[in-house]
Formats: C-alpha cells, sequence, structure tokens
C-alpha cells in the first residue's frame, strides 16, 4: 500500500497543486486499507542458480549424453508456456501475481533444499564420479534426469520473472516432473541391469547409483502426486480464479 501524508504541521494557506495531489493519494490509500495485499515482484533478471542451471544444460546437450527427444520437450515446453500463457492464462496483474506459500516458510524451504541435494547436486557428483571410474553406462542413464531438472529450475525462473500468471508458475513443475518420473524409471532400470555390462564402474558404484535412483523416484512422486497435483494445484487456480473475479 502506497500513499502521501498530506498536509503536515500547523499550516494555514491556500490547498497548491502539490498539496491536492498529496490529498488524492492520501484517499486512494484509504480505500485500499481493506483489500488484500499481494507482494510485488519486480521482473528482472535470472538468478545465479538458474543461469548455472543454464550452464549445466547447455553442457549436458554440447557432450552428447541429451537425447534428441529430451531436447524436444524443452524446446516444446518453452513454446506451449507461452501459448497458454496468452490464450488460456493471462497474467491478471503484471509483475504483481501473489505467492502461493510463504517463500520464507521454513519448512518449504528445507522440502526445495532436500529436493536440490537428491534431484540435483549428488546426481552431478554420480556423474562426475563416474567419469573418473569409467561408467558410461550410469552416466548415459543419469544424464537425462539432470538435464530435464536443470531445464526445469531454468523455466521456473522465466516463469516466475513477472510476466507469467500464476497458473503459468505451476505449470512448469507439473510437466516436467511428469516427463522426469520417465527418464528416472529407465535410470532405474538401467542401474539394476548393468552389473554384468562392461564399463559399469565399482561394486560400490553400482550400489548408489542405485540408491540414489530410488529415493529420485520416491521423492519425485511424492513431489508430484502428494505435493504439486493435490495440494498446489488446487491453492493456484483458487487464488487466480478469485484475482479474476475482482478484476
Amino acid at each position: 500500500m502506497s500513499g502521501g501524508v498530506g498536509p503536515t504541521g500547523c499550516d494555514i494557506s491556500l490547498p497548491n497543486e502539490h498539496e491536492i495531489d498529496h490529498k488524492e493519494q492520501q484517499d486512494h490509500s484509504l480505500k485500499n486499507l481493506h483489500k488484500p495485499q499481494t507482494t510485488p515482484r519486480k521482473a528482472g533478471f535470472l538468478s545465479f542458480r538458474q543461469l548455472n542451471c543454464l550452464a549445466l544444460v547447455i553442457v549436458l546437450s554440447a557432450s552428447g549424453m541429451v537425447s534428441p527427444e529430451d531436447f524436444a520437450f524443452v524446446v516444446f515446453s518453452i513454446i506451449y508456456m507461452y501459448f497458454i500463457s496468452k490464450v488460456a492464462f493471462p497474467s491478471l496483474h503484471p509483475s504483481n501475481e501473489p505467492s502461493v506459500f510463504n517463500p520464507q516458510n521454513k519448512l518449504l524451504r528445507l522440502y526445495v533444499l532436500v529436493g536440490a541435494i537428491i534431484g540435483l547436486y549428488a546426481p552431478i557428483a554420480y556423474i562426475l564420479q563416474g567419469i573418473f571410474e569409467g561408467d558410461k553406462h550410469g552416466i548415459k542413464a543419469a544424464a537425462p534426469h539432470v538435464f530435464l531438472l536443470a531445464s526445469q529450475v531454468f523455466m521456473e525462473g522465466v516463469a516466475f520473472s513477472g510476466r507469467f500468471s500464476t497458473p503459468i508458475r505451476a505449470f512448469v513443475p507439473v510437466f516436467y516432473n511428469s516427463r522426469r518420473i520417465f527418464t528416472i524409471v529407465d535410470w532405474l532400470r538401467s542401474e539394476i541391469y548393468k552389473a554384468d555390462e562392461q564399463h559399469s564402474g565399482s561394486d560400490r558404484r553400482i550400489y548408489v547409483g542405485r540408491a540414489l535412483a530410488v529415493a529420485n523416484m520416491a521423492f519425485w512422486c511424492f513431489n508430484l502426486f502428494g505435493f504439486l497435483l493435490p495440494v498446489y494445484l488446487p491453492k493456484v487456480f483458487k487464488l487466480y480464479y478469485s484475482g479474476h473475479k475482482e478484476k
């Protein structure tokens, strides 16, 4: 809420144009006292984390470990996101869309941190360690998941830049999470059947790869079917359509 302070002190004089402007701003501020407040979001550049994810996407794409299907999926997600933002879910309040959850929520921040460790940091370390052990199968199996998750983080930064509505911001994690479950299934299948293959790394690496694939399967299945679909999406649509009625 913003508004002028109006004339102050013991000034007794005819109101000039500046004072009238302040009075109008004050009246406008009083009218908005009982309206729901939203936290304004300024459109700007992407964060350092999202730029790092973009660099990771470029490196994985250049390495040849990403299939044409996964690369086409990312391109399609960009086109489709812009399409539905114009046709189905236009932004009601540009650069001022409210957040569904409080960003300062400690439990939510812990949940995001756990997802980043399980889904991104640990698989990246697994891929780098596989380069030294020559585990070509493990690297090739884990790379699609890392590529899609890094692309998701980057696309979430684009969606939260202030140009897109709340449903578009929800579209990105739901869309990518659904696709990544299939890549994790392939990763888990590869880890189970690679013990008898050449260039599969040490026995300890095989067990670590299986545990990491299972952990990702459990976490991201819960994230999609236990959080995004039953909790996050209903709140998003309720917030969006209530704002649509007010408009």
